[in-house]
């Protein structure tokens, strides 16, 4: 960033040229005419008289080191420093800050919730300055003691008039919904350096003004002992609702600026107003500019200062392109960038994003946008099958993008399915989202075949629960009788009977693990303990005969579930994905309340059901979506994501 070096390059700057200065002084100035700030003709463009004894100029004294003026009128911009926190201002209730009216508390410091600072010791800037001050003392001193005294001493010439200093404060403060992001609290305390100096050019510029097109009811500031300005920044919500409310457009937008300018006040403060700037949009600006937030911060900013000011690119052709003008001498002036880069992303007010299969989703948020949002739950539990994979049973870049953000955001992804782990795993690992740095693997929590498999803290077991074996030997009696091929599952192993391409494909399509084939059914049952078993057949042949009857055949012995429309489970009784989810947050310590669910299936529904948020996605079953808060889109339209951009932030 390129502004604290610009500080200290004018500070050198500023530090040898007032030394050469003493050493070579320059010859006596001509009488210093009025300033132009002090004469409302002046500041219309007309012309003024000398100055007399009694005129008293007006000098913009910024909080922080002026960089630039353009003014070339001597004593235009003198050099004062003052304590870098604002203090607060006499309580005008007339021109109440519209950010404090929202329960924002204009301050300086970006923390919300730190008690009140201790004063302040004398800044950096007023310890250089009074050092250099001091210095020439020193100097001055040092050169009188060596020249010979003169005989008649030359009396002291007439105290120059006294200068009123106009004072500018700025305001710099972070919305209560925006989450304190590392580059933004930087941004914050640059911008109490950077928004003085703007405002100090900018009412430079009201000298010799010569605009057609500006509102020129802000033109004699000579009259104020202070300027003030309060910059608040925001998420896309926060401007959105703003705006709404303000100006009545259900829009989101980058910048607004809140006038609190009233004419007819008769107070020492001039309050410009507030503006406002979403980072999260100036971000995606940047972005597609190809330069930094805070180039784009600094540009709004200067932006809604003019707007303050009076200038309005929105009236006409002519408006904006003299806003332009004194928008480009600003930014040229304090040496930022900003050439034709602080213009609106066209349809501001509908944003979208596009995958990277090309698909388009509405949406307010959008990937990397989650900084500016704090998270509203702790945990998202997610399904996999039909959910989290789409119907190639993959997971989608966008998805896997939102759950990466989601989680460098605090929140804990942990996934609830009636795959094995293993399947889990190898799905993520495609995407890069499993092992350590991931959202899952064999030392994290997770929630595995429908419940039945339950691992906590490290990835320690901590529920598990068996099919009764009288149901698995029915079972595997029925799958050779009517030739319907069966996978048993036991916590990491798949065991088959049938060497047949519906069971390769558990493996090759759903990343189950590979069966084993066995021989036979005392084989199977004596090799290892059986969650559930799982027929493979047509969504016809499942809901005509294989349902109906095994609903009658286990009854009370076990349930039938059902997640895919060509496959049917059968899993022990008083057993669910919600069963497992309660068991983890348990385990966890942690409420329902901090917990949003997202399924697709009927074995979802006690899930959702538990959950604070419970969304279905669209692509889901009825009973399914008839119990979810939400319905988000299909798994195929990236439903995870924006699920997540939607509702968990």
């Amino acid at each position: 960033m390129d502004g604290p070096n610009e500080t200290q390059d004018i500070i050198r700057s500023a530090e040898e040229n007032q030394t050469d200065q003493h050493e070579n002084p320059p010859p006596p100035p001509n009488p210093i005419p009025s300033h132009p700030l002090s004469s409302p003709a002046a500041a219309a463009g007309g012309g003024g008289s000398s100055s007399s004894a009694s005129t008293t100029m007006a000098r913009i004294v910024s909080r922080a080191l002026p960089f630039a003026s353009r003014s070339p009128q001597l004593g235009a911009a003198l050099i004062r420093s003052a304590p870098m926190r604002c203090p607060p201002l006499p309580a005008a209730a007339p021109t109440a800050s519209l950010l404090s009216w929202r329960g924002f508390t204009p301050s300086s410091e970006p923390s919300r919730s730190a008690p009140p600072p201790p004063p302040l010791p004398m800044p950096p800037f007023a310890g250089f300055l009074a050092g250099i001050r001091s210095f020439r003392r020193g100097r001055r001193g040092q050169s009188a003691a060596r020249r010979a005294q003169p005989q008649d001493p030359i009396p002291s010439p007439p105290p120059a008039p006294k200068e009123s200093e106009i004072e500018l404060y700025a305001r710099i403060g972070i919305d209560d919904d925006t989450p304190e992001d590392p580059e933004v609290l930087n941004i914050v305390e640059i911008l109490k350096l950077n928004v003085p100096m703007a405002m100090k050019i900018a009412l430079d510029g009201l000298l010799d003004s010569n605009y057609k097109t500006r509102d020129t009811s802000i033109s004699d500031v000579g009259r104020y002992d202070k300027v003030e300005v309060s910059v608040l920044l925001c998420n896309d919500n926060f401007i959105q609702n703003l705006n709404k409310e303000w100006r009545g457009e259900d829009s989101c937008i980058e910048m607004l600026s809140m006038s609190q300018y009233i004419p007819d006040l008769d107070v020492p403060i001039l309050m410009l107003g507030d503006i406002v700037i979403s980072v999260e949009t100036a971000a995606r600006q940047a972005e597609e500019r190809g330069h930094t937030l805070l180039d784009e911060v600094r540009i709004l900013a200067v932006r809604g200062i003019l707007r303050l000011l009076g200038f309005d690119h929105q009236t006409s052709d002519e408006s904006a392109v003299e806003m332009e003008k004194e928008e480009q001498l600003i930014l040229k002036s304090l040496r930022w960038k900003g050439k034709n880069l602080a213009k609106s992303v066209l349809d501001s007010g509908k944003r979208h994003t596009e995958t990277l299969d090309g698909q388009v989703t509405s949406g307010l948020k959008r990937a990397g946008s989650l900084r500016f949002y704090r998270p509203k739950f702790k945990y998202i539990f997610c399904d996999m099958d039909g959910t989290l994979l789409n119907s190639k049973s993959q997971v989608t870049a966008r998805n896997a993008e939102a759950l990466r953000e989601a989680r460098s955001r605090g929140v804990n992804i942990v996934i609830a399915t009636g795959k094995a782990r293993p399947a889990v795993i190898d799905a993520l690992n495609m995407v890069d989202l499993s092992g350590r740095t991931g959202i899952v693997s064999e030392s994290s929590p997770g929630i595995f075949l429908q419940g039945l498999l339950v691992y906590g803290l490290q990835g320690r077991e901590i529920y598990k629960r068996n099919l009764d074996q009288e149901v698995c030997r029915e079972a595997l009696l029925y799958s050779l009788e009517q030739k319907v091929p069966l996978v048993a599952f036991s916590q990491d192993r798949c065991f088959s009977m049938y060497d047949d391409p519906l069971v390769d494909s558990l493996h090759y399509v759903y990343h189950e693990p590979k069966a084993e084939i066995v021989s036979s059914i005392d084989q199977l049952l004596g090799t290892a303990e059986i969650q559930k078993v799982l027929f493979l057949e047509t969504p016809e042949g499942i809901s005509s005969a294989l349902r109906p009857f095994w609903e009658k055949a286990i009854e009370g012995r076990a349930r039938v579930v059902q997640a895919q429309p060509d496959m049917l489970e059968l899993v022990p009784p008083a057993t669910s994905k919600g069963n497992g989810v309660k068991i983890l947050l348990d385990h966890l310590c942690i409420s329902p309340d901090e917990v949003m669910a997202i399924g697709d299936g009927e074995n979802d529904i006690e899930m959702l059901q538990l959950a604070s948020l419970g969304v279905a996605l669209a692509n889901g079953s009825e009973k399914t979506k008839a119990v979810a808060n939400i319905i988000g889109a299909t798994n195929d339209e990236d439903g995870v994501a924006q699920a997540i951009y939607d509702y968990a932030f």
